[in-house]
């Protein structure tokens, strides 16, 4: 899972390298559209070519990876097109989501929201976009353990590894867009403290088309029309 504790004495087993290899895409750290080799992933860290292949099979089922014939490896491009694609399917999901975690009756797990609030506001106030990525990203996946919905949980699963890219790009390059997700995610939390589901699926749906548009002629800008 991206930004899991990650340790390099494990990064022979297969799912751990693809987690880190996960992390430097999303980061921006390993480029779209950059070309990856067995070889090089292999030198990179320190394993043998076996786990490499089975790890970057991992990012390719995924959609973070693509195979091309006679032409290898590549990280999977972004895109104006692409992001429309990613941010039209999140919308409706994760105001599910939202919905089915407010009417969740777990009052220890909500409580967490009220931390996870303080950390944003603490990244904010600090111009920290990669800290407040991170913690936004603990609340995202917190709403769907919430949520309690396997089928959703998976869906969102692969969609939300490729949005990731985006999201840390938005932030890292508008702090308005930091500002947005802050006061929306404050609201959004209360709801789903409170049980109101249709109000928590209401303003998470509202929030994630407002990034959208705000963010479509800088991905453009960025990455090309696709």
């Amino acid at each position: 899972m991206i930004l899991a504790r990650i340790q390099k004495l494990s990064v022979a087993i297969p799912e751990n390298l693809a987690e880190m290899l996960e992390e430097e895409i999303i980061f921006g750290r390993i480029k779209s559209r950059e070309r990856l080799t067995e070889e090089m992933v292999a030198e990179r860290y320190g394993v043998s070519r076996s786990p490499v292949r089975e790890a970057l099979r991992l990012l390719e089922r995924d959609g973070l990876v693509m195979r091309e014939a006679r032409r290898g490896i590549w990280v999977s491009p972004m895109s104006q097109r692409d992001f429309d694609e990613v941010y039209m399917c999140r919308i409706e999901l994760e105001g599910l989501v939202a919905k089915q975690a407010a009417e969740s009756t777990d009052i220890e797990k909500k409580a967490e929201f009220k931390i996870l609030l303080s950390e944003l506001k603490e990244a904010q106030s600090r111009n920290d976009a990669r800290q407040f990525f991170i913690v936004d990203v603990r609340g995202s996946f917190l709403t769907y353990d919430l949520a309690g919905n396997k089928t959703l949980t998976r869906l969102l699963g692969g969609l939300e590894k490729q949005a990731l890219r985006y999201r840390y790009h938005a932030y890292e390059q508008d702090p308005k867009i930091i500002q947005l997700s802050l006061d929306d995610t404050a609201r959004i939390y209360d709801a789903i403290t409170e049980g109101d589901g249709e109000s928590a699926k209401a303003m998470t749906e509202n929030l994630i088309r407002e990034i959208w548009q705000s963010m479509r002629a800088g991905i453009r800008d960025a990455f090309g029309e696709g």
